[in-house]
């Protein structure tokens, strides 16, 4: 046991967690404001697959990491103005436009990645974001190394987190699209159009799901495969209800996943547990489903979720 302490409590293994929650973090904030709109936005794992692809693309040919960044979230918006489009103005079900773009975007990364690269021996690869230490904050003990000795776009998720409790809670906007999840009708005749603000949550919704698809291709990794978000969406979409629709919460329930996901890591490298590979490997989905369980019954999501907005219906 005290070799398993051994390994947990390590510097490494802590700057590990947060980097292995960022991508769920910018993950779960999208798939919040959507859901806080009332839109359950199932295209997530195709989004994350899709951006993760633009992006490592468009660095790999224009040599700017930034700008595989911005392809990255340009291709998440977009994809979240097509879920808008199904969603909010044809009045679709959001399960099957949600599945539909999931499938669409994965294939989508599948083909145009063989229409790019082809077939090579070996897997392209870029030079991903490297870590930018904060002067004096990184030399703080412990915690500097940990939390500011992080890539770039760690420090942005950490910004995005605190801004995002701001917007919902202490903004007009913010209001206005907790007040459509929950009585579209009433903020119709407050005067808020539900149709443009759900627009605007699912394009902040694609732009935070692009930008975790481009920190796992262009910062976790230095590469693009077909296995690169590994059911990271779907991760996701539990954390919200873990966190019941909080982004503190939720944010929390990331650091968790990160955290049982870095230990099992750890444990298959250490061997000091002799259990197949799959049995770690099940570990962080298994956990999160109970602890989603356990928490799910207390959970009240938006009231207006999945109800598409019909003004003549009223």
């Amino acid at each position: 046991m005290n070799e398993i302490f051994n390994q947990i409590f390590q510097i490494g293994f802590f700057t590990a967690v947060i980097r292995i929650a960022t991508p769920l973090t910018f993950g779960t904030l999208g798939e919040l404001f959507a859901e806080r709109a009332g839109i359950l936005n199932l295209g997530i794992e195709g989004i994350m697959m899709l951006a993760a692809m633009t992006g490592f693309s468009t660095a790999f040919f224009s040599g700017s990491l930034w700008v595989g960044v911005l392809a990255a979230v340009v291709t998440g918006m977009l994809a979240g103005l097509l879920m808008g489009v199904l969603t909010v103005s044809l009045g679709l079900s959001q399960h099957v436009s949600g599945i539909g773009i999931t499938l669409l975007g994965s294939g989508l990364s599948f083909f145009f990645y063989r229409l790019i690269f082809g077939q090579p021996s070996s897997i392209p690869k870029i030079n991903a974001f490297a870590t930018v230490p904060l002067p004096f904050l990184s030399s703080l003990p412990v915690i500097g190394p940990i939390v500011f000795n992080q890539f770039a776009l760690v420090y942005l998720a950490m910004a995005v987190v605190p801004a995002s409790a701001f917007i919902l809670y202490h903004t007009p906007w913010g209001l206005n699209l907790r007040t459509v999840g929950e009585n579209p009708y009433a903020a119709d005749a407050a005067g808020v159009s539900v149709h443009l603000t759900r627009y605007q949550a699912l394009l902040i919704s694609g732009a935070l799901m692009g930008l975790a698809g481009a920190f796992l291709s262009m910062a976790q990794y230095n590469a693009y495969t077909f296995g690169v978000i590994s059911g990271r969406g779907w991760v996701c979409i539990a954390l919200i209800v873990f966190g019941q629709w909080s982004p503190w919460k939720s944010t929390a329930g990331a650091l968790l996943f990160a955290f049982i996901d870095a230990l099992q890591l750890r444990l298959q490298a250490s061997s000091l547990i002799d259990l197949p590979y799959q049995i770690f490997l099940m570990m962080p989905f298994l956990l999160t489903i109970v602890g989603m369980a356990m928490v799910s019954r207390n959970a009240r999501a938006p009231a207006a979720l999945l109800k598409p907005f019909r003004k003549e219906e009223r």
